[in-house]
């Protein structure tokens, strides 16, 4: 038997015995949604150099991360996404104990791009257009807690002043009704999260966290984004199994 989450325990315990419908309105907290408010948010004005050729990874947290991996899954140009865990202070932690908000990590998502498809600009535009509300703090949809913060975790100083040339584009532009709390840190190692938590999506679609949660992120993709949109998603497990 696959192994059961603490988030999926959960969801199933408060789905029991009650429709879907009555049971979003008891995990979603007060407010819209990522998904209700996607939008297809202006280009960067900055960006990363162009003609680079080596491939790149960066780092993105926005709450479980889950839909965040299913989103960069279906980008062109990615490679790869991993779920896994950053900006803590505990060495390989697992999902167990982020879970109590006690390392410090946020679930996050390493992506691996090919800059001649997709820049790092780009990725960040898919980011806070469909994959999360930038606005909240130390939470998203249903989950609340440190370890759902949203964060991006560069891995150059190029990637660092694209990102906060961004968030000041998107600042001044008023893209959304509140401050973003979306924070930008460098130099944060990243643990790969356990196996059953990499390519949750794609093999639970019709989970109900992921059915409401999720799927309406990795559907404004397609719809906000067609010309970014990869049918074939670049899945953790099938990378393995191809070495």
């Amino acid at each position: 038997m696959d192994r059961i989450t603490l988030k999926a325990r959960r969801v199933r315990q408060a789905l029991a015995g009650i429709g879907l419908l009555a049971a979003a309105a008891v995990l979603l907290p007060v407010g819209r949604t990522s998904a209700e408010t996607a939008q297809a948010l202006p280009a960067p004005v900055l960006d990363e150099a162009a003609g680079k050729t080596t491939p790149e990874t960066a780092v993105f947290a926005g709450g479980c991360f889950w839909g965040v991996q299913g989103v960069f899954e279906h980008v062109k140009g990615v490679t790869r996404a991993v779920s896994g865990y950053a900006g803590g202070h505990v060495a390989n932690p697992g999902y167990e104990l982020v879970s109590t908000g006690s390392t410090g990590h946020a679930e996050s998502v390493s992506v691996t791009f090919d800059p001649a498809q997709v820049s790092y600009g780009t990725l960040l535009q898919i980011f806070f257009s469909v994959a999360l509300d930038p606005t909240q703090v130390d939470r998203q949809g249903p989950d609340w807690g440190t370890q759902y913060r949203s964060a991006l975790f560069v891995s150059s100083p190029e990637q660092e002043r694209v990102a906060h040339a961004y968030v000041a584009q998107l600042e001044a532009a008023h893209s959304f009704s509140r401050p973003i709390a979306t924070r930008i840190e460098s130099g944060a190692p990243f643990y790969p999260a356990e196996a059953y938590h990499q390519d949750y999506l794609e093999q639970h679609p019709d989970a109900p966290y992921i059915a409401f949660n999720d799927m309406p992120k990795v559907h404004n993709l397609q719809t906000l984004f067609p010309a970014r949109w990869s049918g074939t998603p670049a899945l953790v497990g099938r990378a393995a199994a191809g070495n």
